[in-house]
């Protein structure tokens, strides 16, 4: 099987991925695939630092504005996705540029043994759920019967881990663990060269906050009511790092002052645990974007990109 190269950017959030993935994309002659879990629903433009229509219109890009906010959206979602734009791009032998800063997506499209058969039973899961308000500790017994190596590694007030176990196990008749051992004998069909952003902490954390005081500028403040009054119940997107600090200032539960704070101090741990994630693949060769230009990344990625 001859494997599809991609062009993977990652980093944290703030890291600088957007220009740098834009400038690729020019040199490479490619197009971008979004890997950002929030980029994927509409109207969440501000809050998750969407791509520029002026720079989707420079570059394509894939798996932006898929689904509204209040759509269940998830991992095997956004892999099912990827796939088909990864299949036409090889067709049409087109560089694909993965970008992006959410971990799992990444790893559940490129290495493919995350989240087998993840997609949701409505009927099922509303039961579980149920069933997990009478007598929470039923499920883990019930897990523990059909699945007991999810049972070893879950605690068992994980209530959301063992829902989806036996969602999984009431829809397929097998157990997660099981599927999850076959998807990683898979062999994906990705040859995945790696190219990781990171920033000295002080310069990073500065453009954090850099970051969110040019969106409340820009109005997200606005952007938040506005999908607060279309989605009244906030769906799990409007939940998403940016918009629940925002929606507790519109709700009077805090000062606007204090929930940019919090936003900051959200963010900068948010990017901690995305550089936590992301250390454990050592097939990323990482740069510094504090000390290494932009022209010694692009051409170092050329020469990751095609060997001598």
């Amino acid at each position: 099987m001859v494997q599809q190269k991609i062009l993977v950017i990652l980093g944290p959030t703030a890291v600088g991925k957007t220009e740098l993935s834009l400038d690729l994309a020019r040199q490479f002659g490619g197009e971008i695939i979004s890997a950002d879990s929030m980029q994927v629903y509409r109207g969440l433009d501000i809050g998750t630092a969407k791509p520029s229509p002026e720079e989707r219109r420079a570059v394509v890009h894939h798996l932006v504005d898929v689904v509204d906010p209040d759509t269940p959206f998830n991992v095997a979602d956004y892999v099912r996705l990827a796939e088909e734009v990864l299949a036409g791009l090889k067709s049409r032998k087109t560089t694909a540029i993965l970008s992006g800063g959410t971990g799992l997506y990444i790893d559940a499209l490129l290495q493919g043994f995350l989240f087998p058969d993840a997609s949701a039973d409505a009927a099922i899961r509303s039961e579980l759920e149920q069933q997990a308000q009478r007598d929470p500790l039923s499920l883990f017994e019930d897990l523990k019967k059909v699945d007991p190596l999810s049972a070893k590694r879950l605690h068992p007030h994980d209530l959301r881990r063992i829902i989806r176990a036996l969602e999984v196990y009431r829809r397929t008749g097998e157990p997660i663990s099981l599927l999850q051992r076959r998807k990683a004998q898979e062999k994906r069909p990705y040859q995945p060269v790696y190219i990781g952003l990171w920033r000295d902490r002080p310069d990073l954390y500065a453009r954090v906050n850099r970051r969110v005081d040019a969106m409340i500028q820009a109005g997200l403040v606005d952007e938040v009511a506005g999908l607060l009054k279309t989605y009244p119940e906030q769906p799990t997107a409007l939940q998403a790092l940016g918009y629940k600090e925002i929606a507790c200032y519109l709700r009077g539960e805090t000062t606007l002052e204090e929930a940019i704070e919090r936003l900051k101090r959200d963010t900068r741990r948010y990017a901690k645990r995305q550089l936590s994630w992301f250390k454990r693949n050592r097939d990323i060769r990482w740069f510094n974007r504090t000390e290494i230009t932009d022209e010694r990344i692009k051409q170092e990625a050329q020469a990751l990109w095609e060997p001598s």
